[in-house]
């Protein structure tokens, strides 16, 4: 027999000991051989796959969610409130027994407005970089979509819907008539009319006195239900910085060619949105495989990358790539980058495998065979070519990447509507069902990949 058989044969027999160290309970070890949530058929598991079912738990996850979209909120890239979501990941992560880093990089500056009314109302929004910033205190004119103003404003805050293309024209009307501050509504888009619009940043052609603010569909109709009277604060953030938060486990078995694996998933969100689904679901299913994966044995060092700033064009994921030398790119098996894996949205009932090329890698071949053995028999789709997410920045670095999500049917396109808005929240847009499912696909294809080497 040779050297390298007999290694193998080692290692197998190791891994058999390590799941057996960490045996099953007899009612776990039941739980993990019936039929699956949602699934059209049995499972037949492995007992690797058995190691980690009878594990995961989207309550414990949810857990996580609840610090991170409830009681943080909106996490956005280089502010203080994504600072907090950081030291709490690392923090959790290094309770597990992961060694953890968090990897700074510099982002740009921004303007956000926060928003304060009667009835416990606080909201964040995006604002424009060419109005000014401060505090405001004042009664709401509510001027529809007016692109002229023939009032005198007094002091108060002017109320637009927005007019594509004339946001300049409403903004500055508002301030030569007196507004102490203007607020433009988003509208739907014409490409995507089924999602409801987002905060966004005014673009102006020229500076104008006053903060003007881009909000939400979902602010204008609450305010336009009643809400007189708003306290406003603009700020400018400047020299930021964010952080991906990376950890480690090293293999138990012998890993002569140092390969690893990585599972991923964004903890930003974009203004305004408390990021439940997009994406605090897959930082919560990172967190959650963390915790169960922590001591099962693998022949590959195990990472769970948390990035920051994806909401800004994948800066985090971007930043951690290019810090990567040929050999340690090499090394990488694959990466496991979730994204939006939660959501309750009735038609997004379609568990999607997307590469950037489209082509079958490492991990979306894991998550179908995954999805096979648990008795998903159909219920996937993909891989589809489809970019916009991290795994984009490890496809360009020629390492085996694909994006998990939950949408619509059919097309990848199809997402949920509160998708970036302030009702993406645990009550309004998580499944938990869905998210056990996610956790179920991606720890099984995951430590499929981690105990070979």
């Amino acid at each position: 027999m040779s050297e390298v058989k007999r290694r193998d044969l080692l290692a197998g027999a190791a891994a058999l000991a390590g799941f057996a160290t960490v045996g099953l309970l007899p009612g776990t070890a039941a739980a993990a051989t019936r039929q699956r949530p949602g699934a059209l058929r049995a499972p037949s598991l492995t007992p690797g796959d058995k190691a980690v079912v009878a594990r995961v738990d989207a309550r414990r996850a949810l857990r996580h969610l609840k610090v991170l979209s409830d009681e943080i909120g909106w996490r956005i890239a280089g502010t203080d409130a994504e600072h907090r979501a950081a030291w709490y990941i690392q923090r959790e992560l290094r309770n597990l027994g992961y060694k953890v880093q968090l990897q700074p990089f510099p982002v740009p500056d921004k303007v956000l407005a926060e928003m304060w009314g009667r009835d416990n109302l606080h909201w964040q929004s995006a604002a424009s970089l060419q109005g000014g910033t401060g505090a405001v205190k004042a009664d709401i004119v509510d001027l529809g979509d007016a692109t002229t103003v023939t009032t005198d404003l007094g002091g108060r805050i002017a109320l637009f819907t927005r007019v594509t293309g004339q946001e300049t024209a409403q903004a500055k009307a508002a301030a030569e008539h007196g507004a102490a501050l203007v607020m433009i509504v988003n509208v739907r888009s014409t490409t995507y009319p089924e999602r409801k619009a987002a905060s966004f940043v005014p673009v102006l052609t020229e500076s104008v006195g006053v903060p003007v603010l881009g909000l939400a569909e979902y602010h204008g109709a609450e305010l336009r239900k009643g809400v007189k009277r708003l306290s406003v604060k603009v700020t400018k953030h400047t020299n930021l910085t964010s952080y991906n938060v990376l950890a480690e486990r090293k293999a138990t078995l012998p890993n002569p060619g140092r390969k690893a694996v990585i599972v991923s998933a964004h903890y930003d969100s974009v203004p305004g949105s408390p990021g439940g689904n997009d994406d605090g679901s897959g930082t919560v299913l990172c967190l959650e495989l963390a915790r169960v994966l922590r001591r099962l044995p693998t022949q590959q060092d195990l990472r769970i990358c948390l990035w920051g700033a994806e909401e800004l064009g994948l800066v985090g994921a971007r930043h951690y790539v290019k810090q990567l030398d040929d050999a340690a790119a090499a090394r990488i098996s694959g990466c496991f980058q979730n994204d939006m894996v939660a959501t309750s949205h009735p038609p997004a009932g379609t568990y999607w495998l997307l590469s950037v090329d489209g082509a079958v890698n490492t991990t979306t071949a894991a998550v179908t065979a995954a999805a096979e053995r648990l008795g998903y028999t159909g219920q996937t789709k993909g891989p589809v070519a489809r970019g916009s997410s991290d795994h984009e920045a490890f496809f360009e670095r020629g390492i085996a990447a694909g994006n998990f999500s939950w949408r619509g049917g059919e097309a990848p396109s199809q997402l949920e509507p509160v998708y970036h808005t302030p009702e993406d929240t645990i009550a309004n847009n998580i499944s938990l069902q869905r998210l056990q499912v996610s956790l179920e696909l991606i720890g099984c294809a995951l430590y499929e990949v981690a105990r070979h080497k």
